[in-house]
């Protein structure tokens, strides 16, 4: 059986439009196969930005390791976890300021995990985290996926990059776009966006 992981990160709950693709990709799929859906709202349920307690307990031997670093390891290891448990992972990231939620940030933090999800070798990183299909669904106010606003989008650049470097290389990207220029540009970015998915949808089937 699939496991989905459904990761959103908006702080606009029901409203976000990242949240809503992100998840009806997710909820397709399952009603296509029949597949468990583990869903990780960030934005209802932010993570703590990592502190030094996360820093030395990931290193640390576990027989040493502080109350605090425990917490934080564990917590750690809970998200690892489900990254490693899914066939598939979801995840809708809303552009803040050019980047992703800080909330997003917080999560690959935890999950970019030395030794557990990469590892350097003499040639360079290597990801640990092979043979998943990810589908990141980006929205935006304005129009990043081309013209003048193109160089400004670290949102979509930052994320493949991180999925990739932990192994994450199978990634269709979805955007919703543009959705603050106009009603009728929020209107047709929606449609597009709709057909994109049932495209996407339609090549996993």
């Amino acid at each position: 059986m699939t496991n989905i992981l459904l990761v959103t990160s908006s702080p606009r709950g029901p409203q976000s439009l990242s949240t809503r693709f992100a998840r009806d990709i997710a909820e397709s799929l399952s009603a296509r196969s029949g597949c468990t859906i583990i869903e990780r709202d960030l934005g209802a349920a932010p993570l703590p930005h990592i502190t030094a307690a996360y820093i030395g307990g990931r290193i640390a031997p576990p027989e040493t390791r502080t109350p605090e670093q425990i917490v934080a390891v564990d917590l750690a290891q809970s998200l690892v976890d489900e990254v490693q448990a899914a066939d598939v992972i979801v995840i809708g990231s809303g552009m803040i300021n050019f980047g992703p939620p800080t909330q997003l940030k917080a999560w690959f933090d935890y999950i970019t995990w030395p030794g557990v999800t990469f590892r350097y070798e003499a040639t360079g990183p290597m990801g640990l985290l092979p043979h998943k299909k990810v589908y990141l669904v980006t929205a935006t106010g304005g129009v990043f996926s081309e013209g003048r606003n193109a160089p400004f989008d670290f949102q979509t650049s930052y994320l493949t990059h991180l999925l990739g470097f932990i192994g994450l290389t199978d990634i269709e990207v979805i955007r919703v776009e543009g959705t603050l220029i106009s009603p009728d540009a929020a209107n047709a970015a929606i449609a597009s966006t709709e057909a994109t998915i049932r495209a996407a949808l339609e090549r996993a089937a």
